[in-house]
């Protein structure tokens, strides 16, 4: 995987769109957006272009229109953001980030079961292999 540039939280806001929709023009990303947030369409439209000349998005012209397509996965972006959280906050290992929970009552029974979920889906499907 790439190395994909830091985008701001603002930013992630209008990519959860753009992931959503795409292709997506800039009257419909102002709307979507505008409808969960309380922004101005010039900001939106900053983020837009802050996101193009980063190249996170790409912009094709459509009539008057631009419309826009996401340069980088929604997985591998959340994939990157989360190594790079694990590798901050918990030297890189998951097991100290899920132990951290637990000392600190953070985890509710349904988290947990729901983790042995996981955690045994995992065994299974190693299993198969």
């Amino acid at each position: 995987m790439k190395d994909i540039p830091q985008i701001s939280e603002a930013e992630y806001e209008v990519m959860k769109v753009v992931w959503k929709h795409e292709p997506i023009s800039t009257p419909e990303v102002v709307e979507k957006v505008s409808k969960e947030i309380d922004w101005k369409p010039n900001t939106i439209q900053t983020m837009l272009a802050r996101l193009v000349k980063k190249k996170i998005l790409k912009t094709q012209k459509d009539g008057r229109a631009y419309v826009y397509r996401a340069l980088v996965k929604e997985n591998d972006y959340i994939e990157q953001k989360s190594k790079s959280f694990l590798n901050r906050f918990f030297d890189g290992t998951l097991n100290a980030m899920v132990l951290n929970f637990v000392k600190n009552d953070q985890l509710s029974e349904e988290d947990i079961s729901e983790l042995k979920r996981i955690l045994s889906d995992g065994d299974s499907r190693k299993g198969e292999k």
